[in-house]
């Protein structure tokens, strides 16, 4: 795909301005659009290329970095750390498929990609997509959140949150009042902004946290190394019948869901200053990510070996048998609870979006009515807080979106997009290419969500005996 960057500012603008204009039932336009009708809303130029970069970065990388070491010890070491790398070049084109195919129409959202090559059923079948990944993906959020800083049950086991160790139980400390002055304190107050790129900073704040949580994870690793702690880790799968090389397959959604932001794409794009720059935006935070992810996998399972858990968030509940060890315990489950809490709106601005274009597309944009714009804020963010309060386990939900919801996004769309080709664009190695990633996404999920299965219905009816 090439763009042209040649074009004056004041050119780039224009054009950013008669993209958005297109649509003028989209839930939410640019600032470009917004100024003609309502010109006393803000002053905005455009959003920033290192901005574009945090605000994407910040919703590829959220809780599914956790359970990326666990992928390693289902798949080995080498094939684990290879999956990581191939995942990330499929993203990178199924967005570059994404973005040309949005030139080409001159869409402003994904949902109204979709209902530029299938109609009306397409655009609705993308929304709710959205929907139930992002919803399912902030219930987890605070689910996690709830979990380091109050602690959590499990088995009988009760394993003490930040809070609960520092000052003991006591109400204040309670899961309950933790997430609710969460939600009312962070959450709520950065959820009202009415443009992505007002969470630039918040987004810069989020991967630094991130990165924090990773050097403390290497620091460690480099210690254990070097006191001998540390045994030599497995490189290959151990598959001794078909049931474990089925198993293998249940890593895909986890590796789908680590990698999903395709929802916020269109909302980074119509933001830019310059609309060009979008297909380095993404390489930028693809790379930035990649090599998050592979050093938190490869010194995640170095780390812990065959001791990995789902959460990996959960071995650092342990004695790590190093020096301040509890304190470093400490630190990388507060970074991480606060890089969640940041990422929370960013994956929350395109929930808002796509629920409000399924139930008022008829209506005027959302940035201009106040109360639709503070209702739906409000009643999402309740819906998510019951969800969290409720729903006793996280990992399979986390599995079952990532294999449903999240892989349509991901990669079925566009691929679905490229191949019905409405303004004959696609090359040949386009059209195979996507072939091959619908075939590959659908036997991978099949066969994961089958795995799952089997092994929930297998461990009841062992519990029941």
């Amino acid at each position: 795909m090439t763009i042209s960057s040649l074009a004056p500012k004041a050119e780039r603008k224009k054009s950013r301005k008669s993209k958005a204009v297109v649509n003028e039932n989209a839930p939410l336009l640019p600032k470009s659009h917004v100024q003609e009708s309502d010109a006393g809303f803000d002053d905005f130029n455009g959003a920033s290329f290192s901005g574009a970069v945090f605000n994407l970065s910040t919703t590829i990388i959220g809780a599914g970095i956790m359970a990326l070491p666990a992928t390693l010890k289902q798949l080995g070491m080498i094939p684990g750390l290879l999956a990581i790398i191939i995942m990330a070049l499929l993203t990178e084109k199924s967005i570059e498929l994404l973005i040309r195919f949005t030139r080409a129409g001159k869409s402003v959202s994904y949902a109204g990609l979709m209902g530029d090559s299938f109609g009306n059923y397409g655009k609705a079948l993308v929304q709710i997509c959205v929907i139930i990944n992002n919803i399912g993906v902030l219930i987890v959020y605070m689910i996690i959140i709830g979990d380091v800083l109050s602690g959590t049950s499990s088995s009988g086991d009760h394993h003490y949150g930040i809070l609960e160790g520092w000052f003991g139980v006591h109400w204040w400390t309670g899961r309950t009042f933790v997430v609710l002055f969460t939600t009312l304190a962070i959450f709520a107050p950065l959820a009202s902004f009415k443009r992505i790129d007002s969470l630039r900073f918040t987004s810069a704040l989020s991967v630094a946290l991130a990165v924090v949580f990773l050097v403390i994870a290497v620091g460690i690793a480099v210690v254990k190394i070097f006191s001998g702690g540390i045994a030599m880790p497995r490189l290959f799968p151990v598959t001794t019948d078909v049931a474990s090389f089925f198993r293998l397959f249940t890593v895909v959604p986890v590796f789908v869901t680590a990698y999903i932001c395709h929802y916020n794409v269109h909302s980074i794009d119509n933001e830019l200053e310059d609309s060009s720059q979008m297909r380095g935006v993404v390489q930028t935070a693809l790379v930035l990510c990649s090599s998050v992810y592979v050093m938190i996998s490869f010194f995640g399972f170095l780390l812990f070996g065959e001791g990995t858990l789902d959460d990996v968030l959960a071995n650092f509940d342990t004695n790590l048998g190093i020096p301040f060890g509890s304190v470093l315990n400490d630190a990388v489950r507060i970074s991480y609870a606060a890089h969640l809490m940041l990422v929370f709106p960013v994956v929350f601005f395109p929930l808002r979006l796509n629920i409000d274009g399924l139930l008022f597309s008829k209506s005027r944009p959302l940035v201009l009515d106040n109360f639709r714009f503070a209702s739906l804020t409000i009643a999402l963010i309740g819906v998510i807080f019951l969800g969290a309060n409720f729903i006793p386990s996280i990992w399979d939900a986390f599995q079952f979106t990532g294999a449903t919801a999240a892989v349509c996004i991901g990669f079925i769309f566009p691929a679905a997009i490229t191949l019905r080709d409405r303004y004959n664009i696609a090359t040949k190695s386009d059209k195979i290419l996507c072939v091959i990633m619908i075939v590959l996404a659908v036997f991978s999920n099949v066969v994961a969500i089958y795995s799952d299965a089997y092994a929930l219905i297998k461990q009841n009816k062992t519990s029941r005996e």
